[in-house]
This record gives C-alpha cells, sequence and structure tokens, in this order.
C-alpha cells in the first residue's frame, strides 16, 4: 500500500468512525425565528421525537431578526462536523437572495440540505362578509378593478408577498400591496376589512375562521392540500404554473461528512414517518411532513429561487 492510497484509507476509517459514533453530545439548531412560529415548532416536533426514540440530546437555540441572518449566518461559519444544524424555510434560502445584494451565507456553497421537513400551502384569505367566495371570484374582481383590490403580507419581499405576486401575476391580474407587520397583523387587517385579501399560513388564519371573521378561497398550491382539501388550487382557478408553498427544513454546513448527514436524514425521516408525528404537523401548522432528501431538496431549493427572481423582477424589487 502506498502513502498516498494508505491516509485515504484513514481518511474514510476516521469518517465511518466518526459517523458510528455520532451524535456524542448535544446538537444545536439554530432556529431564525422566535420561539412559538412555524419554524420553530417544526424544529421541536421533529427534534423531541427523535430524542425520545433515540436519545439523542438536541439544544434548540432562537436566533430571531435581520431577516435570517443571525441563525443562517452562524450556521454557515460553524465547524462542518453535525453539531450545528440550521432549521429554515423558504424565506431564508428561496427567497432572501432574490431581496440582499450582500448575505452573510451563501446557500449552496454554505450549505447542505439534509431533510425538507414539512410543506405547508399557504391560505388566500376574504373577510367574512366578501363578495368573493372562491379564488375565481377573486382573480376576476383583481381583474375588473386593475390595481384596486389590495392585500395584505408581512412586509415587503416576505414569501407571503412574493407568493400573492407571483399568484397574482401569474393570473393577469395587479392588485395593491399593503405590508404590514408580521402575518397575524396582515391576517387581523382582512378580519377587519382594512384590506381585500391576505395569503396566509394556516396558524395565523384558524382563529379568525373558527371566529367567522374570515373566509378561504382557495390555496396557492399547484394541487389541492391534503390538509385542506375543501380548498381550491391555484391551477383549478385557472391560474397554470403557481405553486408556492411554506417548507421547513434542516440544513448542516457544507463539508459535514457525508454518512453524518446520512445519518441525521435517517433517524428525521423514521420520526417523520410516524402517524402521531403527521398528525401533530397537521394539527399545528396545516403542515404535510415529507422525506426529501438533499438532492431532490437542493432542486428544489434552486426551482423556488428562478421563480422568486421572476417575480422579483416583475415587481420591480429592488435588491438592498
Amino acid at each position: 500500500m502506498t502513502r498516498f492510497t494508505a491516509l485515504l484509507a484513514a481518511a474514510a476509517f476516521a469518517t465511518a468512525a466518526h459517523a458510528a459514533d455520532y451524535p456524542s453530545k448535544p446538537i444545536r439548531v439554530l432556529v431564525p425565528f422566535a420561539p412559538g412560529g412555524v419554524v420553530d415548532t417544526s424544529a421541536r416536533i421533529l427534534t423531541n421525537k427523535i430524542a425520545e426514540e433515540k436519545g439523542w440530546q438536541f439544544v434548540v437555540d432562537n436566533r430571531p431578526g435581520a431577516n435570517g441572518f443571525l441563525a443562517t449566518g452562524t450556521t454557515a461559519r460553524a465547524t462542518a462536523d453535525g453539531y450545528t444544524l440550521l432549521a429554515a424555510h423558504t424565506g431564508e434560502m428561496s427567497v432572501n437572495p432574490v431581496l440582499f445584494k450582500t448575505m452573510p451565507y451563501d446557500v449552496e456553497r454554505d450549505f447542505t440540505p439534509i431533510i425538507m421537513v414539512s410543506d405547508a400551502p399557504m391560505l388566500v384569505v376574504v373577510n367574512a362578509a366578501s363578495p368573493f367566495n372562491t379564488l375565481k371570484d377573486l382573480i376576476a374582481g383583481a381583474k375588473a378593478k386593475p390595481g384596486q383590490l389590495t392585500f395584505g403580507s408581512p412586509g415587503t419581499g416576505s414569501v407571503n408577498h412574493m407568493a400573492t405576486e407571483w399568484l397574482i401575476n401569474a393570473a393577469g391580474a395587479k392588485a395593491l400591496h399593503v405590508p404590514y407587520k408580521g402575518g397575524a397583523p396582515a391576517v387581523t387587517a382582512v378580519a377587519a376589512n382594512e384590506v381585500v385579501f391576505t395569503v396566509a399560513g394556516l396558524p395565523g388564519v384558524l382563529p379568525h375562521l373558527m371566529a367567522k371573521r374570515v373566509k378561504v378561497l382557495g390555496v396557492t398550491t399547484a394541487k389541492r392540500s391534503p390538509q385542506v382539501p375543501d380548498y381550491m388550487s391555484a391551477q383549478e382557478a385557472g391560474i397554470p404554473g403557481v405553486d408556492a408553498s411554506i417548507w421547513v427544513g434542516l440544513f448542516a454546513p457544507k463539508g459535514t461528512p457525508k454518512d453524518v448527514v446520512a445519518k441525521i436524514y435517517q433517524a428525521s425521516a423514521d420520526v417523520l414517518k410516524n402517524p402521531d408525528v403527521k398528525k401533530r404537523y397537521a394539527t399545528v401548522g396545516g403542515a404535510e411532513t415529507t422525506t426529501m432528501g438533499t438532492a431532490e431538496f437542493t432542486l428544489r431549493i434552486r426551482s423556488e429561487l428562478e421563480r422568486y427572481k421572476k417575480v422579483g423582477a416583475q415587481i420591480g424589487i429592488e435588491q438592498q
């Protein structure tokens, strides 16, 4: 055996040994949002169940603010050993690169997507007394009065804003954007008749829906969601090509050993197939669990980034 092949063999053995021993200490999972949000809740459901079934230890580390840069930047700079992970969603990976010229991370350079944990549709919501009863009605109304129907969002450049613009533009209509300081205020504005509609996740809509202050016209995905099957899809409303959702995924710093990534993936996938876990994701966030791995997840992120770049160009968003 040559010295070179001996070194390769030693490196391979070290990697395999590292994976066999992993994890030997608590795994820190950074979250770019405050406790209680969709990403935080998704991360805690997953890590708590893995801890219960496999005895792994986790520390969920919430780093909200700065457009998710605190958590993502910290993870990107972390040692690539599997002990620092990131739970993030569509906004950090497929929308932020459209909005910002300079970021403390590059999605493909700095991260390995491990698994898409959950995927949830966004709901198109109007006031309970609105004359619009379906997504088709809303689109027809927007076309009849170009730029006059108002919609609220959690802020300019939020995934909700970009998804709404994608929906409206693809339908050949126009509407007026009114930004709010979060998703909950945007839904509250619809309930108070301040704006005509908004696009939001189920958790923020549900309290108003149960109180009969709002109604749901449809979802922003290409197909109906199994979690909310009563609501028509964008395609059914005559808007082909639109498929906007809010997914949550688990990421590792680039360079994390493949065997370690595979071990984290398998532990996560096993948990996400559990019927009780599936039910919890559906109940808490209207989300469907997935077991999408690195290769497919990477393609999904790239595809959505290109879609949102086109939306940004269409509405004239300038990078900050």
